[in-house]
């Protein structure tokens, strides 16, 4: 699947995502402020065909420690829009060249139990590059193919006790990869529009 199909699955129109999306009985504090972050949904042309990269944050890390997420973080002042913020976050985490990316579009706004909404930026890698991890950050740069995650098939529903509540979450594990939670769900809105 070429950059081309990807802008057209863009085209197709679906709403904001949520790790709420699951628990229908969740009541949202009125009046909370979220926080603006960005991801990149990086897709990268290979022998095996296109993939998407991923990373796995460092163990030692005080939040979402040993996580699979998209390289990205939270929108810094100096950001000029959630695509920047994007950018700058692969290079600093994974040092990805932003002169390599071409920026497709981004998807809706997928609203964290932590507290941000997060905006999914597309991109397709035009070229070969090697991942450096940000050491103390990141702890492994991986690639899934895309056909795997453009399956709906692949993601199951999965549920675990957090702060006395049953909560149910996306999973689409690959491999060794237990991927799940925001990332499971933004990359289910992105098979939901190629599908």
């Amino acid at each position: 699947m070429g950059p081309e199909a990807l802008l057209a699955a863009l085209a197709r129109s679906s709403g904001e995502s949520s790790d709420f999306d699951l628990n229908p009985g969740t009541v949202l504090p009125p009046g909370r402020k979220l926080r603006p972050a960005a991801v990149l949904i990086a897709v990268c042309e290979g022998a095996g065909g296109p993939s998407v990269l991923l990373t796995k944050r460092a163990s030692g890390l005080k939040h979402h420690p040993g996580q699979i997420a998209f390289p990205g973080g939270k929108i810094d002042a100096g950001d000029a829009s959630a695509e920047a913020a994007a950018l700058r976050e692969a290079q600093e985490e994974v040092g990805l060249d932003p002169a390599l990316v071409r920026v497709l579009g981004q998807l809706p706004a997928h609203e964290t139990v932590t507290g941000y909404t997060v905006v999914p930026i597309l991109g397709h890698i035009r070229a070969d590059f090697t991942p450096v991890p940000e050491a103390g950050e990141v702890e492994e740069v991986f690639r899934v193919p895309l056909a795997h995650l453009a399956d709906p098939a692949n993601f199951r529903v999965e549920r675990r006790m957090w702060r006395g509540v049953w909560r149910r979450y996306y999973v689409v594990p690959y491999g060794p990869y237990y991927i799940w939670g925001a990332t499971a769900r933004m990359l289910r809105g992105l098979a939901e529009r190629i599908a």
